[in-house]
C-alpha cells in the first residue's frame, strides 16, 4: 500500500526518467521498461517469472540498434539467444535486489531525473521538452518510476560486487615483475629479396596453379540497375502552412503547458486498519496538527509517527505531482495550501494524512513570437510526413504492379537513374554500396524473374525501387590474362621458401654453437641489437616482441635461440641473452596507480561475473528457444 503511494507520487518531473533509462540501456535494454506491458508468448521463465516473446523481440531490436546491423547481416537464432540471455540475467539481478530488500530514495531518483541532459535546454531542465518527449514515447508515470528505481537499484548491486576488490603488495609486485620486465636480445631479419632473380618459373607450374586455384581468377558476377528515389526532403517545397493553424496549435500547447503546474508535497500517514480505526487516526492526526501549529518540525514528527517509514526518513517527502499522481483527497488538499502550509487531516483509501506543500511551480508558456517558427516547422513536417507516406504507398503499389520504372517515373515525377556495374561486394556510390540495395539487385525476383524490387527504405526519409538493367555472370579469366600475376605469386612463394631455408640454416648453426658471421656477410645480413627492451618497445615489430617475450629465461651466459616467419614471409632468427625482472620501484606513482586500478577493475568484474554465474546455477530457469 505504501509503495503504491510512492509509485504514484512522482508527478511531472518523474515522467522524464526515460532519459536516464536510455542512458543505462547498454546494460539491460529497452525490454526492462516495456517488457511488462505484454504477457503473451512466454519464451522463458526465471524462478517463475515469465519472459515474453514481445520482450524478446524488443531486446533483439535493441541489440541490432546497438551494433548498427540488421537481421540480413546476422544469425537470427544466435541474436535471439544473446538477447534472451540478457533478459534472463536482468531478471536474476532484479530478483536479487528484491531478495536483499534493496531500495533507492525518491530524492536520488528526482536528482537523476532533473540532471538528465536529454531533458535540458542550456543545461536547465525543461518541462515542455520533457512533456513532448514523453508523449512520443507513450510511457506512464508509474512505468517511469518503477523502471528507474529498478535500474538504479540493480546498479547498486553491480557496484556492490564490482567495488569490493582490492590488491595486495605481493600481487602488485608479481604483476610488476612481468609487466616491467626487460629483455636483452638480438635478431637477424632474413627478408625477401632477389635470391630467385633470373630463375624462370616453369610454365607447367603456372598452369597447374591456374587449374588448382581457379576461384582466385574468377571475374565476379555483376549487375547494373535503374532506380528511382522518393526523397522526403524534396517534398517540403510543396507544402505551405496556414497562419491560422499556427495560432491554433500555439493556443493548444499554451493551454496544456500552463495547466501542467508542479507541486511537491510531504506527508505524515497514519495507516488505518488492524488496531487503528479511522476515528482514532483522525484524532491522532488532529493532535499531530496541533503540535505542528505549535512550531514542531514536520520532518521530526514524520519520523516519529508516519506509517510511511521510507518517506519519513526524507522528512515526509513524497515527490512531485501534476495534479494526478496522489490520491484525490490529497490532491484536493494541496490545491488549497500555500507553500509551507500543512493541511487538516485528510482521509484517503490509504489512511489519514497530514499534507504539507513544499514547492509550487506554475508554468508560463513562451510568447507566440518565440515559438511560432518552431510550430510552423512542426506543422510543415507533419504535412510532409503525410505526403511522403502516401507516396511511399503509391511507390510500393506501382513497383509491384508494373515492370520497369517508366510508369513509376511518370506517375510520381521521379527521375530514373542508372548505376555503374557492381558486384555482390557493392559499388562505389552510396546507392550501390548499400547492403539492402545489393541484396535486392541480386535477388531471384529481380535478377531472374525481371521484376521490380520491393520498396527499399534508406533511413526514415528516402525510399528506392530498382530494376536490373544488365547482368554479367561470373566467368573465369583466361590464363594468358593472369599468367604474369600467377608468376609473381609463385616467385613470392619461392622467395619465402629460400628466406626460410636460409634462416633455418642460420638457426641450426647457432644452436650447434657454430659462428654465422661469414654467412651473414655473404648474404648482406646483420645482427640487430636490443637492450632493455620492454613488452611494448616502440620501433620494434610486434611479432618479434611477442616471440622474444614468450621465450623462457636463459641461463646466465648461455643464450637461447628461436626462429620463425613473420606474416610477410620474412624469417627471424632470435638470440635471447638476458631477462631482467621488473619491480614496483621502477614504476612511477601514476603507473603504479594505473596497475592497481586495472587489477581491481578486472578482479571486480570477475567477482560480479562469478556472482551472476552462481545465481544462475541456483535458479530455476526454463526456456522454449531451440538450442543452437
Amino acid at each position: 500500500m505504501l509503495q503504491t503511494i510512492r509509485e504514484n507520487s512522482q508527478g511531472l518531473i518523474a515522467k522524464v526518467i526515460i532519459g536516464f533509462i536510455i542512458a543505462v540501456m547498454a546494460l539491460f535494454g529497452v525490454e526492462s521498461i516495456v517488457g511488462g506491458l505484454a504477457n503473451n508468448g512466454t519464451v522463458a521463465e526465471v524462478n517463475g517469472e515469465k519472459i515474453t516473446e514481445p520482450e524478446l523481440a524488443t531486446n533483439v531490436q535493441n541489440l541490432l540498434a546497438s551494433v548498427g546491423g540488421d537481421l540480413g547481416d546476422l544469425d537470427e537464432g544466435l541474436l535471439r539467444q544473446i538477447a534472451l540471455n540478457q533478459l534472463v540475467e536482468d531478471r536474476l539481478m532484479r530478483q536479487a535486489t528484491r531478495d536483499a530488500n534493496m531500495t533507492i530514495s525518491s530524492d536520488a531518483i528526482d536528482r537523476q531525473i532533473i540532471s538528465s541532459p536529454q531533458f535540458q535546454i542550456g543545461g536547465v531542465f525543461n518541462s515542455d521538452l520533457a512533456l513532448r518527449t514523453m508523449a512520443t514515447q507513450g510511457f506512464t508515470v508509474q512505468g517511469y518510476r518503477q523502471a528507474l528505481q529498478e535500474q538504479m537499484v540493480v546498479g547498486q548491486l553491480v557496484n556492490a560486487y564490482a567495488s569490493t576488490s582490492f590488491v595486495t603488495e605481493a600481487e602488485l609486485d608479481r604483476m610488476a615483475a612481468l609487466s616491467s620486465q626487460t629483455r636483452d636480445f638480438r635478431f637477424v631479419s632474413v627478408t625477401l629479396g632477389n635470391r630467385t632473380m633470373g630463375e624462370p618459373i616453369p610454365a607447367e607450374q603456372i598452369e597447374a596453379y591456374y587449374q588448382n586455384n581457379a576461384e582466385r581468377f574468377m571475374l565476379d558476377e555483376e549487375v547494373s540497375i535503374k532506380y528511382v528515389v522518393l526523397d522526403k526532403s524534396a517534398i517540403f517545397d510543396e507544402v505551405s502552412v496556414n497562419e491560422s493553424a499556427v495560432q491554433a496549435q500555439y493556443d493548444a500547447e499554451s493551454s496544456a503547458f500552463n495547466s501542467a503546474s508542479q507541486r511537491r508535497a510531504s506527508h505524515i500517514l497514519l495507516e488505518t486498519g488492524g488496531d487503528l480505526s479511522e476515528e482514532d487516526a483522525m484524532a491522532q492526526a488532529a493532535d499531530l496538527k496541533a503540535r505542528l501549529d505549535a512550531g514542531e518540525d514536520f520532518g521530526a514528527l514524520a519520523l516519529e509517527a508516519s506509517s510511511d517509514t521510507i518517506s519519513a526518513e526524507e522528512g515526509g517527502d513524497i515527490g512531485y505531482t501534476d495534479g494526478s499522481a496522489f490520491p484525490t483527497a490529497v490532491e484536493e488538499a494541496l490545491t488549497a495550501l500555500e507553500v509551507g502550509e500543512v493541511s487538516a487531516p485528510v482521509l484517503s483509501e490509504f489512511g489519514v494524512h497530514l499534507v504539507k506543500l513544499t514547492e509550487n511551480t506554475v508554468n508560463e508558456y513562451p510568447p507566440f513570437e518565440e515559438v511560432a517558427e518552431r510550430i510552423r516547422r512542426d506543422i510543415s513536417t507533419a504535412e510532409v510526413d503525410a505526403l511522403y507516406f502516401s507516396r511511399l504507398e503509391d511507390l510500393a503499389n506501382l513497383g509491384f504492379e508494373t515492370t520497369g520504372l517508366d510508369d513509376i517515373s511518370s506517375e510520381l515525377g521521379l527521375e530514373v537513374i542508372e548505376s555503374e556495374m557492381f558486384t555482390r561486394l557493392g559499388g562505389s556510390t552510396e546507392i550501390t554500396s548499400n547492403a539492402n540495395i545489393i541484396a535486392a539487385a541480386f535477388s531471384d525476383e529481380t535478377l531472374l524473374d525481371g521484376n521490380n524490387s520491393d520498396v527499399i527504405e534508406l533511413g526514415d526519409e528516402r525510399a528506392v525501387v530498382l530494376h536490373v538493367s544488365e547482368h554479367n555472370e561470373s566467368t573465369l579469366q583466361p590464363l594468358e590474362e593472369v599468367r604474369g600475376e600467377i608468376a609473381a605469386i609463385l616467385r613470392t612463394e619461392l622467395e619465402k621458401e629460400r628466406a626460410s631455408a636460409l634462416g633455418q640454416s642460420l638457426l641450426s648453426s647457432l644452436q650447434a654453437g657454430s659462428s654465422i658471421d661469414d654467412v651473414l656477410v655473404e648474404n648482406e645480413l646483420q645482427w640487430i641489437e636490443q637492450t632493455d627492451a620492454t613488452r611494448d618497445q616502440p620501433g620494434l615489430n610486434g611479432e618479434v616482441l611477442q616471440s622474444v617475450f614468450s621465450m623462457p629465461s636463459p641461463s646466465e651466459g648461455e643464450p637461447i635461440y628461436n626462429g620463425f616467419s613473420l606474416s610477410n614471409g620474412t624469417y627471424i632468427v632470435l638470440e635471447l641473452q638476458e631477462v631482467t625482472r621488473g619491480s614496483l620501484s621502477q614504476l612511477s606513482l601514476a603507473e603504479r596507480a594505473t596497475m592497481t586500478d586495472t587489477y581491481i577493475e578486472r578482479d571486480g568484474r570477475e567477482t560480479f561475473e562469478a556472482f551472476v554465474a552462481n545465481t544462475r546455477r541456483n535458479s530455476d530457469i526454463t526456456t522454449n528457444l531451440e538450442p543452437l
